[in-house]
């Protein structure tokens, strides 16, 4: 059902969770994170709900964290990191297959949530990006236990202490991307996917994804461990610089 947004769609055994804010290239709020969050964690124990697709539609993914809300709500209570947080526990927590469909620029949370997911298909348009070093900030979500473990420790330091990004030849070579298709298709191709899924038996299905997968106590002490020192960041006279400079930029 629509909810701002966030448009949210069951449909022949498979949640759609659609980012849809094009004006701002769906950048992220922490509404915007409850929600999410909220559609995961009701699929959980739902049987007629065997996986989840997660979309920005054609043209973008996500821009990542809207940076003036992600500022106004940190100055305003400092608690609210823990909407983000609660994203990011629950795609650890998930045990539905999730699919990603990824068509444009996806940055930042765009990028970390692909390695929570189970199968990822971009468009030759994609880029991919974590760029929270330029911030003065820390990688989330996880991302440095599952960057490294998925595509290789030198990769995974281009892109979360380089600050580099990735087209999408590059990431399917990098191994977390599943599939590159023509732009505009990623929705088409991931639905497919998700009625491949949903004929496979679904117990075995999550037995075996559970075995593949990193132990989500594992992925939350982590997320808690980079949530400390990205908290003790933001302080730092580094990333007040960079915050600064953004918001002299958007001034201008």
């Amino acid at each position: 059902m629509p909810n701002g947004n966030i448009i949210v769609t069951d449909e022949r055994g498979t949640r759609v969770i659609i980012l849809r804010r094009p004006g701002k290239k769906n950048a992220i709020t922490q509404h915007m994170y409850r929600e999410m969050s909220r559609a995961i964690d009701t699929a959980q124990n739902n049987p007629d709900i065997r996986c989840m697709i997660i979309t920005g539609g054609s043209g973008v993914f996500t821009a990542g964290d809207d940076i003036d809300d992600f500022m106004h709500a940190d100055t305003a209570r400092p608690e609210t990191l823990s909407d983000g947080a609660k994203f990011l526990y629950s795609l650890a927590l998930n045990v539905k297959p999730i699919i990603a469909a990824v068509d444009g620029a996806a940055i930042g949370m765009g990028t970390v949530m692909l390695f929570h997911c189970d199968y990822v298909l971009a468009s030759n348009a994609a880029t991919f990006s974590a760029p929270y070093i330029n911030l003065g900030l820390v990688p989330v979500g996880a991302a440095s236990l599952l960057m490294p473990s998925t595509m290789g420790y030198q990769r995974a330091f281009a892109m979360l202490v380089m600050g580099r990004s990735f087209t999408a030849a590059e990431a399917h070579a990098a191994g977390f991307v599943n599939t590159v298709v023509s732009p505009g298709h990623t929705e088409v191709e991931a639905r497919k996917v998700a009625r491949e899924i949903c004929r496979l038996p679904a117990e075995a299905v999550a037995t075996s994804r559970k075995l593949l997968r990193t132990p989500p106590e594992e992925l939350t002490r982590r997320i808690d461990q980079e949530g400390h020192l990205f908290g003790e960041r933001l302080k730092s006279d580094e990333a007040i610089a960079a915050f600064n400079a953004f918001a002299n930029r958007k001034k201008r």
